[in-house]
């Protein structure tokens, strides 16, 4: 439970990400909600899922699903650029994410 709360809560960061990139296009209020009720949640369940993973490598998870996923919505919605050396670099922080969950 504590590791799909923690995936849970990479999602909701990377949907955060997006609200912001969203607010610099339209500032509406709806927005601004959106942006809070994403982060908020985000780090409440980041929050429950420490309490059973260790800080370190959750922090590292939930900030490496933020990472890859905020870099792939930028590349598939926000048409940002899709260089070979970027998706390397993505799949690396990716890799190491994985094996941090390998030897936890």
């Amino acid at each position: 439970m504590a590791w799909f709360t923690l995936i849970l809560a990479g999602i909701l960061e990377i949907f955060g990400v997006a609200m912001i990139n969203q607010l610099s296009v339209k500032r509406n209020w709806q927005t601004v909600i959106l942006l809070i009720l994403g982060f908020g949640s985000s780090l409440a369940f980041l929050s429950y899922s420490l309490q059973f993973i260790p800080m370190g490598t959750g922090y590292a998870i939930w900030t490496g699903i933020g990472v890859v996923g905020s870099a792939l919505i930028g590349m598939i919605v926000f048409g940002e650029s899709k260089d070979w050396k970027r998706i390397v670099f993505i799949i690396l922080v990716l890799c190491s994410a994985i094996g941090l969950k390998l030897i936890s």
